[in-house]
């Protein structure tokens, strides 16, 4: 979240970054925080005063007992009491005020960085870089819901049986393929230098709240109610609260993690999201940086060559867009998507997120380190590197021939075949 000392001190660029966002009426949700927080103040104030005044009281007594004035120190023991319960209830209206001003506050998405595009739709996000050559099918071309049918390899009735929709089975190549991808995934993120993990995919509400998935996206995230626990949407949630509430004196911090995702959202209707387009449940492997204030963009910038990496080894033509205001995530200060082209559906797919959040999460995480002996927020980091199901959706279609599909080289050694 915005830390209220900024938003105090930088009140019109923090009305002129929400107003990018598209945030409804800004300059009023700026200045009921900033009121909020004044009164939060004064209420502190006058409690630290009466605390204060109190203490002082309470010393005299002994004092005025030993010299014999019984009459003032049983007027300074009523006039404690009388402290000691107003200070009662300015921690009760402190708490509250505290409480009020903490349910404000979250409401307020993270500020864009100033190369964010303006915009509202995705429409508008910016193109800032493509590779490869987009493949040319034979007219007879399918998309890949008719090959997995027709090699027999995912079976989404069979996955609708045994759960419901969005939730496939992997069978024979497939699966091998799945496993094949997640290990290139994980060896080539630990060649670059990150540890990897292998974290819950249950969390619990601090958690979720720590990165922000809570409260904005509770409504998409699958929740088991009897132990109060939240499925993860991605390894973001359990890597990034590994450092929750730590003073780090060790970085950067680099980990990798592969997991199952777990999303709600999922459920609309059309081509769009036939398929592996989009899933209640995927495989991906994730990248988490932090990192001190001054070296997060540079890592920002490493990340998204990382993601490169991955694609031209796997030969899928792609591009990069940066995202615009109105479609950027609740958290991040700037994130790079990445699409690949499938070919059968002629259409981009994204496969991959990469952001910044600057402090945002660190702020509700308590994640520091010391700068000349006082603790500063860091930086936290991540992306997909990468999600599964549209990277295998388009691997699918673009590499279709005749003879079956052809699998990319460089997994051919992780999977033992070569062709499906």
């Amino acid at each position: 979240m915005l830390q209220l000392n900024f938003i105090r001190e930088n009140k019109d660029l923090t009305i002129a970054g929400l107003t990018k966002r598209g945030f409804k009426d800004p300059e009023a949700a700026v200045d009921q925080l900033i009121h909020l927080d004044q009164q939060r103040r004064e209420t502190q104030a006058e409690l630290d005063t009466t605390l204060a005044q109190s203490n002082a009281l309470a010393k005299q007594i002994g004092g005025l007992m030993k010299e014999g004035k019984k009459e003032e120190a049983e007027a300074a023991k009523a006039q404690t009491a009388e402290l000691k319960a107003k200070s009662r209830e300015l921690e009760e209206q402190l708490r509250q005020a505290e409480s009020v001003l903490l349910d404000e506050l979250v409401k307020l998405p993270n500020l864009p960085h100033a190369s964010v595009p303006e915009g509202r739709t995705p429409e508008e996000n910016v193109e800032v870089f493509r590779w490869g050559t987009l493949p040319e099918l034979p007219a007879d071309a399918q998309p890949h819901w008719e090959l997995i049918k027709k090699y027999d390899i995912i079976d989404f009735e069979l996955g609708n049986k045994i759960t419901g929709a969005g939730f496939p089975v992997y069978k024979g190549k497939a699966a091998r393929l799945q496993r094949a991808m997640i290990n290139f995934f994980l060896n080539q993120a630990s060649d670059a230098g990150y540890t990897e993990m292998q974290p819950p995919i249950l969390v619990n509400k601090d958690s979720g709240f720590a990165t922000g998935q809570l409260p904005d996206k509770e409504g998409q995230m699958y929740y088991a109610g009897e132990d109060d626990l939240y499925l993860i949407p991605t390894a973001e949630v359990p890597v990034t609260n590994l450092y929750r509430d730590e003073i780090l004196t060790d970085l950067p911090v680099k980990n990798v993690a592969y997991t199952p995702c777990f999303r709600r959202e999922a459920g609309s209707w059309g081509a769009h999201v036939r398929g592996l387009n989009r899933l209640h449940q995927f495989d991906k492997v994730e990248i988490v940086q932090i990192r001190k204030p001054e070296e997060s963009y540079q890592a920002l910038d490493e990340m998204v060559a990382h993601v490169k990496t991955l694609l031209e080894q796997l030969n899928l033509p792609y591009r990069i867009l940066r995202l615009c205001g109105g479609d950027l995530g609740f958290t991040s200060a700037l994130t790079y998507d990445f699409e690949v082209w499938s070919a059968a559906q002629q259409r981009w797919l994204e496969c991959s997120s990469v952001s910044n959040f600057e402090t945002y999460q660190a702020n509700r995480l308590k994640l520091r380190y010391k700068v000349d002996g006082k603790t500063q927020l860091l930086h936290t980091l991540n992306g997909s590197a990468l999600a599964l199901p549209r990277i295998l959706a388009a691997m699918l279609e673009n590499n279709q021939t005749a003879d079956g599909i052809a699998i990319p080289p460089v997994l051919v050694p992780y999977c033992g075949f070569d062709r499906i």
